[in-house]
């Protein structure tokens, strides 16, 4: 990163060396690649304005932490997509060609949950690292990480466990 004269990074160089692996974070909160430069663009905005506060040598925690609390308050507000109808939809096939899999699976998993996955098992954190960046306790993480991967375990989607999500 880019050191400002007092040893800071400056924003911009945080920006420059970090927006894609915020990126890859956000896509995999939101599955959907506007919805993820949005947040990203509106974590980075945020800590902008804070960044003179931001006293530490490695400032991504604090993005991260931006990131997270940000995805979960516009799903608090933000419409679904969900739209009633009289009729319902064709059950999917069984023939395993419709496309569902494990992101289908975590996509369906509630958003805490979902955040806990990602942070966890896509982005390798701790769970103290997941802790803090979801503002929560360390109880909370394991907690909805047991109950995550109980539900991924009873998806109807998934033939298997994912072995890459077998609690250690």
């Amino acid at each position: 990163m880019h050191d400002g004269p007092d040893g800071v990074a400056t924003f911009d160089g945080f920006v420059a060396a970090r927006s894609r692996a915020l990126l890859r974070t956000a896509y995999l909160l939101t599955r959907d690649h506007a919805l993820a430069e949005d947040l990203v663009q509106t974590a980075l905005a945020k800590a902008w304005f804070h960044w003179s506060r931001i006293q530490e040598d490695n400032p991504e925690p604090y993005v991260r932490r931006i990131l997270v609390t940000t995805y979960s308050s516009w799903w608090r507000r933000r419409w679904n997509g969900e739209i009633p109808t009289e009729e319902l939809p064709e059950a999917p096939t069984a023939d395993g060609d419709d496309g569902l899999d494990l992101w289908d699976a975590i996509g369906r998993l509630p958003r805490r949950q979902r955040a806990v996955v990602v942070l966890r098992f896509y982005e390798d954190l701790t769970e103290v690292e997941t802790a803090r960046l979801m503002g929560s306790t360390v109880g909370t993480v394991k907690s909805q990480t047991a109950k995550a991967l109980a539900k991924l375990r009873l998806d109807p989607s998934l033939a298997t466990t994912p072995a890459d999500l077998e609690t250690p």
